[in-house]
């Protein structure tokens, strides 16, 4: 047979979460919320993509900001989106929910013909299916006539096409009109109008799970075993059942006498935070081992584990594992009762689950702020005067070709740069922004203390740039001093889900050798602080690239790498040291500043070059050493 495309495609809800952030309160008093990908087949598809499955997505957002949301992070997230079509006259769906407790989270569904409740026959093709080794369906794409007439097209496409069908039940009350709009979180009333329903659905199926509360309104009786027993009367479907910390049970032929006779899961012991998305997570993780042939017992242990991630962390999508996080925890498990306190897990989650690969990045930095001050008080200029420089700044790397050039980026800051850092962000460039108190030793924060309530204002797609003036034998207190601040700045970047790129530059004068920055960054990964990037000076002999080099690869592998920074340098020295980087697969590109806007800052500010001589000089700089590094590196 011929090769599928996808391995499953996810059919039906995709919305948008927004979940309450201040835990153990009502929604009344949620003071804000933290935007997720959400709906079950949704957050499925994210969490098979991210254990190595091949995903699609077949569903409808709105053209609006929260259809753009989905979409961008379904594709980051390497979910395929040909078939998530944009509705031109309905929004997307929202949910906002919250934990109020460890049995009670409320949430409100709006979902009033939202644009995924329009999809359509129309919206796809059978050979699109019959592309997919499994068509994923959910219950509550049954729960209207145009809903349901969709889901069951794609069925017998499917069918027709030799594709699984697998059936996540899915049920929410709310959404087939059994309780008021206001209890979404209320998971069963009993219905035989909708057991009815679900029943036509069952025969079609090739694997059904569900909860076992989901199981007795599919099967039509509360006791567990009866509806078990009438679902195998309607359908040879692999059933599975979850069962919380219990784990789940497999029956993939007729049904016993107990219910623990069939071919058992057995559940993690963790602390439960959070259910809600665990049922997606779960549905990853046997996909993941059903669709490749693994005994039931594997299949489940997957299922578990990903359910166990998922109840111990905020949010759904975002909590699905990947597949070396789960590989991991498989084989080492975890001390801790809360998966979350868990530092080496949460570190592998985050470092492994990245949205966006850099392989290179090519950067511009001009995010310089007490240099250009010191030039513009020369030259009897204000702030907005440096500000307009930023702006000519950012023009330059866009004549440079910066918007075209994968792997192309800047380096600005808010205080002195906003009007760039608004130019630049939202087009899928590489952005990286300061947070460090210019020239501060021992390290401060630029915008006061509470470094966390700074980087609450920052766009999630702005990485945060510390440069801390730092040496691993220098005294003491001040050692102390500076690495307490930089614990506080990581915790507050992965709380903010902002990447942190750590610059370490030597203080003047002190002793520095081929291990100095190598010893510095080991200093760091000990006191728990894992950068996603390093920015660094040329370390001089290849020794000292190599002493870089096998930090990282001992501390973190996942870490996305160094960036070489130029320090004034002229472009003489720059490509001297671009040529004994680039043979170092560590080092990814180079993020420089004065080396490209130096000479061309006090000819504007002086007066002595219009905008446009200063924007095609500095332009011309960036472009050569962009060319000047990438023939250094083909040449490796």
């Amino acid at each position: 047979m011929t090769e599928r495309r996808f391995d499953v495609i996810g059919m039906g809800r995709a919305g948008v979460d927004l979940y309450g952030e201040q835990i153990g309160g009502r929604l009344e008093d949620m003071a804000s919320f933290a935007k997720y990908v959400g709906g079950s087949p949704c957050n499925t598809s994210i969490g098979a993509a991210r254990l190595g499955l091949r995903p699609a997505m077949l569903a409808r957002v709105g053209d609006e900001h929260m259809g753009r949301f989905i979409r961008e992070t379904l594709d980051a997230e390497g979910v395929d989106t040909s078939h998530l079509k944009t509705d031109k006259e309905r929004l997307t769906a929202l949910v906002i929910l919250g934990i109020r407790d460890r049995e009670t989270f409320p949430l409100i569904f709006y979902r009033e013909n939202c644009a995924d409740m329009a999809i359509d026959p129309a919206d796809f093709e059978p050979a699109f299916i019959a592309d997919s080794k499994c068509l994923l369906v959910s219950g509550t794409h049954f729960s209207t006539p145009q809903v349901d007439n969709a889901s069951r097209t794609a069925m017998r496409y499917a069918r027709e096409a030799g594709t699984k069908v697998a059936l996540d039940i899915d049920y929410r009350p709310v959404l087939w009109g059994l309780t008021a709009r206001g209890l979404g979180e209320q998971r069963f009333v009993a219905s035989e109008t909708v057991s009815e329903h679900l029943q036509s659905i069952v025969p079609g199926c090739d694997l059904i799970v569900g909860t076992e509360e989901e199981i007795h309104i599919a099967g039509g009786n509360t006791d567990t075993l009866a509806a078990l027993r009438h679902l195998r009367t309607l359908t040879d479907a692999v059933l599975v059942v979850k069962r919380g910390p219990m784990g789940c049970v497999v029956f993939p032929g007729a049904i016993p006498q107990d219910i623990e006779d069939g071919i058992k899961g057995p559940g993690f012991p963790i602390e439960v935070f959070n259910v809600l998305g665990a049922g997606d997570a779960f549905m990853a993780g046997f996909l993941r081992g059903w669709l490749r042939d693994e005994p039931y017992e594997i299949c489940c242990a997957y299922a578990n584990a990903c359910g166990a991630f998922a109840v111990s962390r905020h949010g759904c999508s975002p909590a699905c594992p990947s597949w070396d996080e789960l590989s991991d925890f498989l084989e080492k498990g975890s001390p801790h009762f809360r998966l979350r306190d868990d530092a080496r897990l949460e570190q592998l989650h985050w470092a492994s689950n990245r949205a966006k690969d850099w392989p290179e990045v090519c950067a511009f930095a001009f995010d310089h702020r007490s240099q250009l001050e010191a030039i513009a008080e020369r030259h009897g200029k204000d702030e907005s005067a440096i500000n307009r420089f930023k702006l000519l700044a950012w023009k330059a790397a866009e004549n440079a070709g910066v918007l075209h050039n994968e792997g192309g980026g800047i380096l600005c800051d808010g205080r002195l740069g906003q009007d760039a850092l608004d130019a630049a962000s939202g087009k899928g460039l590489w952005i990286s922004r300061p947070i460090e108190l210019p020239g501060s030793r021992p390290l401060r924060f630029e915008g006061g203390g509470n470094v966390a309530a700074t980087l609450r204002e920052w766009p999630v797609e702005h990485c945060v740039k510390c440069l801390v003036f730092y040496h691993p034998d220098e005294p003491e207190n001040l050692r102390s001093d500076q690495e307490s601040k930089l614990q506080m700045l990581f915790e507050a970047t992965r709380k903010a889900r902002l990447e942190l790129l750590l610059e370490v530059i030597p203080p003047n004068g002190s002793d520095v050798d081929t291990k100095t920055v190598a010893r510095a960054m080991q200093r760091f990964y000990d006191i728990g602080i894992f950068p996603d990037w390093w920015k660094l000076q040329p370390p001089g002999a290849q020794e000292g690239w190599d002493n870089i080099a096998h930090v990282i690869a001992q501390n973190d592998p996942y870490c996305r790498g160094v960036l070489l920074l130029g320090l004034d340098a002229p472009e003489t020295e720059l490509e001297a040291a671009f040529a004994a980087a680039a043979k170092n697969e560590v080092c990814k590109g180079f993020a420089v500043g004065r080396s490209i806007f130096g000479v061309p800052a006090e000819a504007w500010f002086s007066g002595e070059a219009s905008d446009d001589e200063t924007i095609s000089v500095m332009s011309g700089n960036y472009a050569r050493l962009i060319k000047l590094w990438r023939k250094n590196r083909e040449t490796v």
